[in-house]
């Protein structure tokens, strides 16, 4: 069992069997184990749009009501992986490194997290909707497509227009080779996606070291640092 955190009680996660949801109505910043997590916290008040929304809004830069502090309070304390966009100011705030952006996992903080940066058309986005992960307590971080863009072509084959007019937030809509997505759609969690952030939440139980074969429950994240042939395949030091 894992628990989805800040997901639509009706989304992609809502497929999944063993998956312990956790919504708005909820209220996701209650939940307190004993399942290791995957988390969607909120991004509106952390991401590059951030100090746009403040303002014209009353809502300040990062006063999120605690729901991103909670998530990565829930991560360190029972293992699991969170995304939020990249860039994303909540990464300095809490202390957490900046990870290169032609990918790899990084050490991330001192709580034994690994993060890293990854674009979600690879692996089932419309949009390049570029992301940063950060993992806490699992025994194998998944292999990631890592810098797959060549030039600008290949990087942003489908464009995604952060806030489009009425007229096209309606409907997805095509316009000079670029798709125009909704917030909704612009929001949705890919299937292929979800499934890997899910392996690696449950991976927290216990799992086969994929570099090297080792097999035990208490594999963790000391684990991956002394394992050679993962070092030798993610890991980007100082």
């Amino acid at each position: 069992m894992i628990a989805a955190l800040f997901v639509k009680i009706d989304g992609v996660y809502s497929e999944c069997d063993n998956v312990d949801l956790w919504d708005i109505e909820r209220d996701a910043r209650e939940y307190d184990g004993p399942y290791p997590i995957v988390g969607h916290p909120p991004c509106s008040l952390w991401c590059r749009l951030a100090y746009s929304i403040q303002a014209s809004t009353n809502l300040k830069v990062g006063q999120d009501e605690g729901m991103f502090e909670s998530c990565l309070s829930n991560v360190r304390k029972y293992g699991g992986i969170i995304e939020h966009p990249s860039r994303t100011l909540a990464w300095k705030k809490f202390g957490i490194r900046t990870p290169p952006i032609n990918g790899g996992w990084i050490e991330a903080d001192n709580y034994g997290g690994y993060t890293c940066h990854i674009e979600q058309y690879w692996h089932g986005h419309l949009a390049l909707k570029p992301t940063w992960l950060y993992a806490c307590k699992v025994h194998c971080l998944p292999d990631l497509k890592w810098n797959m863009c060549v030039d600008d072509t290949q990087r942003n084959p489908v464009g995604l227009i952060e806030h489009p007019t009425k007229e096209k937030r309606i409907k997805n809509t095509i316009d000079d080779n670029k798709i125009y997505l909704s917030g909704y759609e612009a929001s949705k969690t890919p299937r292929a996606f979800r499934d890997i952030l899910i392996d690696t939440a449950r991976s927290v139980y216990g799992t086969r070291c994929n570099y090297c074969n080792v097999w035990d429950n208490r594999l963790g994240n000391h684990h991956l640092m002394t394992c050679l042939n993962w070092r030798s395949k993610f890991y980007i030091s100082d």
